[in-house]
């Protein structure tokens, strides 16, 4: 299957980071490499882009898609939650902008043997990076109906967390290990009452998001990835993150808003005495979301919301 990327809020993105000839850029999750062909033709001529990818299969389409422009793009393999030591390793120490398009892609959706869907009987693995060592079936088969109801309640936000718990244990103990995606939703199905399934879309979705979650550490990569990108930001250097769940936009609000802050000293002291000033600037009040326009071509941007920042601490000359 073709990797397409069609980019998500690319009108946006490209407003807030502005990409200029001659500046660095990173993009943390390339993708097909959507987002990327429009920055690097913007960068131009003297610019360079890192694309970066965990994904094996993303980094090659990209590299296919990108191909034109290979002698200005730097290819990575690897999780952005690395992006100090990817900079480092390349001889680089701050950029221009950083571009962070989280989650699980389209084409990751639609590559069935994934285990990423819920529509798609396949293998139950849900791994971004098919080299690490556990998989949604290590999850599912190993975790006890406490855990499992952890991890579903907290990354899905699933109200029935418990419930569907206690039945694929109830299922293994029965019927013996999970190894499809198939099996593990027709237990989620069983498990949640019918009224309840009659709302709120396939019953399977947040389950199968709180795995994948889980499975990839998606929300603690995220963190990091966004507090040391705003470390790797040159004077006026730029940060977007594109999200697509609430957990997700709530780390990038929380991290930005610390960084905007600066001071972190309680709030019952009479004066700072921590000495922190502001490193960033918001330049978002609230999330940006795809427009009617947007949506009519592209139904996978409805939960997309893009948050952006500029560094505003002074390094100095050089930089």
């Amino acid at each position: 299957m073709r990797f397409a990327h069609r980019p998500v809020l690319l009108k946006e993105v490209l407003t807030f980071l502005n990409p200029k000839p001659g500046e660095l850029f990173v993009d943390g999750t390339v993708g097909g490499g959507g987002h990327s062909a429009c920055i690097i033709e913007r960068l131009l001529p003297g610019g360079k882009l890192i694309a970066i990818d965990q994904d094996e299969s993303a980094l090659q389409a990209a590299k296919s898609n990108l191909s034109a422009f290979a002698e200005h793009i730097i290819f990575v393999r690897d999780n952005f939650r690395n992006i100090k030591d990817i900079l480092a390793n390349a001889s680089f120490e701050r950029v221009d902008g950083i571009l962070l398009d989280i989650g699980v892609s389209s084409h990751q959706l639609d590559e069935g043997e994934r285990g990423f869907s819920f529509h798609t009987d396949a293998p139950l693995d849900m791994r971004m990076d098919r080299e690490m060592a556990v998989s949604a079936a290590d999850l599912v088969n190993n975790n006890d109906a406490a855990e499992l109801a952890r991890i579903i309640r907290i990354f899905g936000e699933e109200l029935w967390a418990k419930r569907i718990a206690e039945f694929i244990v109830a299922r293994r103990q029965k019927q013996g290990p999970f190894s499809t995606t198939g099996e593990l939703v027709e237990v989620i199905k069983a498990a949640i009452p019918a009224r309840a399934r009659r709302k709120g879309g396939h019953p399977a979705r947040r389950t199968f998001q709180a795995l994948r979650i889980a499975v990839n550490d998606e929300l603690g990569a995220l963190e990091k990835a966004v507090s040391d990108g705003l470390d790797c930001l040159k004077t006026g250097g730029r940060l977007a993150v594109i999200t697509f769940h609430s957990l997700e936009d709530r780390i990038v609000k929380k991290v930005f808003q610390r960084a905007a802050a600066g001071c972190n000293c309680p709030s019952g002291f009479p004066r700072c005495v921590c000495g922190k000033k502001p490193s960033v600037k918001i330049l978002t009040s609230k999330p940006l979301q795809a427009s009617e326009e947007e949506l009519a071509s592209n139904s996978r941007a409805r939960s997309a919301k893009l948050r952006a920042v500029e560094n505003v601490l002074n390094y100095g000359d050089g930089e």
